[in-house]
């Protein structure tokens, strides 16, 4: 009985455990190489803005150099996009 015990765990027992540890070291493998792909994928960029005129440049210069005030740059701006 021994000698059948052991002719199993042999032939069937070993196998599928071999079969097993292959298998969870595949699918460990595969979602790595998902979780890297998904990681490195070309994020969208932010949109960039629109190109500046140079009014408007020039309007944003005067605002940082304190030249006009807050509502003024504001005003101007609106009247500059129209």
């Amino acid at each position: 009985m021994a000698v059948f015990t052991a002719m199993i765990m042999i032939l069937i027992v070993l196998p599928l455990a071999f079969f097993f540890v292959l298998t969870a070291g595949e699918v460990g493998r595969v979602n790595r190489q998902q979780h890297h792909r998904r990681a490195t994928q070309a994020r969208p960029d932010r949109p960039t803005p629109p190109p500046l005129d140079a009014a408007e440049q020039e309007l944003r210069l005067r605002y940082a150099r304190g030249e006009i005030d807050r509502e003024e740059f504001l005003q101007r701006k609106i009247d500059l996009e129209r």
